[in-house]
């Protein structure tokens, strides 16, 4: 049994790596991942994708277990100590939404990713109208809080990040944000949810035939290059 077989599993990190291999045709050497966490998610990308990985995030209570090829350090998204370039992956799972200027970070991600290098970035759907459906380690009462205070956030039109409400992005702001910063971007929220939930593969393509991912997916995922030119 290797080192890695003792590690933590996450099927959602398994799945978007899965996905980043479908996608990418150049080779994954180095990736950044901004707001680790705990670094469980840092890790297991080290592992699946079999590179070299960074994990910043603002706060140091990182659980992962260290090995070679993985550093995890305490670092402001929109003040990254990175070289230009220096990239060939940024990864951000649920942490944009937390950045008090989401668009100076996305700045400094394009500015530290590769030519030739991609991102993957995912956010709650502001949109959305249940969430945290997925979350493993939450009982049924904390969702239920949890999306009750979503709900008299929006009643009292106080459901934006800024306000500290776990709000999101809807469809439109993320989208726009991303190709702003990157000048490319690739909704994969269908492929990401049809892989996580095989089972409801069908339902999950009714739901996006029918327009209402809007209102039913809890999350975006977006993937895609880094443009040619400038960021703005």
């Amino acid at each position: 049994m290797g080192a890695g077989d003792c590690q933590p599993r996450d099927s959602k990190t398994e799945v978007i790596a899965r996905l980043l291999q479908e996608k990418i045709q150049t080779p994954i050497r180095r990736i950044l991942v901004v707001g680790c966490g705990s670094g469980i998610e840092a890790s297991m990308l080290h592992q699946l994708l079999a590179a070299e990985v960074i994990g910043i995030d603002i706060k140091s209570e990182f659980e992962a277990p260290s090995a070679p090829g993985l550093d995890l350090r305490v670092g402001d998204a929109c003040d990254m100590q990175f070289d230009a370039e220096s990239f060939d992956l940024v990864y951000s799972y649920h942490v944009l939404e937390h950045i008090p200027d989401p668009a100076r970070a996305l700045n400094e991600m394009r500015r530290v990713l590769a030519k030739e290098g991609h991102f993957c970035i995912g956010t709650p759907n502001r949109s959305r109208i249940v969430g945290y459906i997925g979350s493993k380690d939450a009982s049924m009462k904390e969702k239920f809080l949890w999306n009750w205070a979503d709900w008299s956030a929006r009643l009292r039109g106080r459901f934006r990040n800024e306000f500290g409400a776990h709000a999101g992005f809807t469809h439109t702001e993320l989208g726009s944000a991303l190709e702003t910063a990157f000048g490319s971007a690739q909704d994969i929220s269908v492929e990401y949810y049809s892989e996580l939930y095989a089972r409801q593969r069908y339902l999950i393509d009714r739901i996006a035939a029918f327009g209402l991912s809007h209102r039913l997916f809890p999350a975006w995922y977006f993937f895609g290059p880094r443009a040619d030119g400038e960021s703005s």
